[in-house]
């Protein structure tokens, strides 16, 4: 665990630097582990984002110009591609309000949808969906990603915060899996975002 702390501060502090330096630094984090849980009650993890979601995720709300953008969101779309490496295992568990919250355009989110279902075809990729449907196990106050069990990156509107503290990391641990027993997966997931697709491009077809 100590070797895994190291090589994650050692890569922060080499990679820092603006939003692709962030970006490098996070796709070190997620290279240096062999599994990958995330929680998200807000938005698509970065892992799962198309590249049009990825840009507007990085921009709103953040006074940085286009070019800073266009590199910080081409460094997570090329970060993807650890989703198919062999010999790794990624959970995804997000709230339906995080699946519903559209950054752009309705066709974007369509996009995505169609994204999240292809993700959760993948073998060693796991997404869950906690519908509307449910009622939540505890309230889902911030969205985490939990590094091999040992560590837990938070994002706030204006940092990362990387836990350690053994406490801090069981309780990010336990509030996953208490998410995770309540979500759809498969069939049943790939449903839900169909239908949610459908009120997406009744939405799209309203704008027109």
């Amino acid at each position: 665990m100590d070797g895994l702390l190291k090589r994650l501060r050692d890569e922060v502090s080499r990679l820092k630097g603006g939003l692709a330096g962030r970006e490098s630094a996070n796709a070190a984090r997620v290279r240096a582990a062999h599994q990958v849980a995330s929680f998200q009650s807000a938005m698509i993890p970065a892992l799962l984002q198309t590249a049009e979601y990825a840009r507007l995720a990085l921009s709103i709300g953040r006074d940085v110009d286009e070019e800073a953008v266009s590199r910080a969101a081409a460094v997570r779309v090329e970060m993807q591609s650890i989703l198919f490496q062999p010999g790794r295992e990624f959970s995804f568990v997000l709230t339906e309000g995080a699946v519903r919250t559209w950054p752009g355009p309705a066709s974007l989110m369509q996009a995505q949808l169609d994204r999240l279902g292809q993700a959760s075809t993948l073998p060693h990729v796991r997404v869950g969906v906690v519908p509307w449907s449910v009622q939540v196990p505890r309230f889902p106050l911030h969205g985490f990603t939990i590094f091999d069990g040992s560590a837990s990156m938070v994002e706030s509107l204006t940092a990362e915060q990387t836990l350690t503290d053994v406490d801090d990391v069981r309780v990010h641990v336990e509030t996953f899996d208490a998410f995770a027993r309540v979500a759809v997966y498969g069939e049943e997931l790939r449903a839900l975002l169909g239908r949610i697709a459908t009120e997406f491009r009744q939405l799209d077809s309203q704008s027109k």
